[in-house]
């Protein structure tokens, strides 16, 4: 069954496999990078999950679950996600990162979640209206954008600091 869904797998979908793949492993090395490139990521991640949810079920069930996960997420992170390790400079705006094997995880996780609800609901179109289907993929979702999202969070505070106490 695997072969048969790897066979109608879009060849698109590989490609695309491979760009994130690519981006995941570019955050496993140390970088330098202004608070705006940081974010994109995050960002991206946080619209493809919208996406998933919009194109998967689009019902308010599924967007509650979603943001209650997501926030619950973000809430949570000062206290399960480690502090980022990461050095401002004020004067340059730029941050220096280091290297971090987490988002290439959440981005795998993404690209799995995504796939595999795809594939499963084109086996099993009934899925689209099984509410624990839909819950669990939708806080599944919102997890995984809500960890990228506290990461993001994390370094907007780091700066933020840095501009209340220094000159501007």
């Amino acid at each position: 069954m695997l072969i048969m869904i790897l066979q109608h797998t879009p060849i698109w979908v590989f490609a695309l496999l491979a760009l994130v793949l690519r981006l995941g492993f570019n955050q496993t090395r140390p970088r330098t990078v202004t608070l705006q490139r940081a974010t994109v990521l995050p960002l991206v991640m946080l619209g493809l999950s919208v996406v998933g949810i919009a194109n998967g079920f689009g019902t308010a069930t599924a967007f509650a679950a979603w943001a209650g996960s997501l926030l619950a997420v973000v809430s949570l992170a000062s206290f399960v996600l480690p502090q980022r390790q990461a050095q401002y400079d004020p004067l340059r705006r730029l941050f220096t990162l280091p290297g971090s094997w987490l988002p290439l995880g959440l981005i795998i996780a993404v690209f799995s979640i995504k796939y595999a609800v795809g594939a499963t609901l084109a086996m099993h179109p009934t899925l689209h209206g099984d509410i624990r289907f839909v819950v669990v993929v939708s806080l599944l979702y919102g997890l995984t954008s809500g960890i990228f999202l506290a990461r993001a969070l994390q370094l907007w505070q780091i700066a933020r600091r840095h501009h209340l106490v220094s000159p501007a």
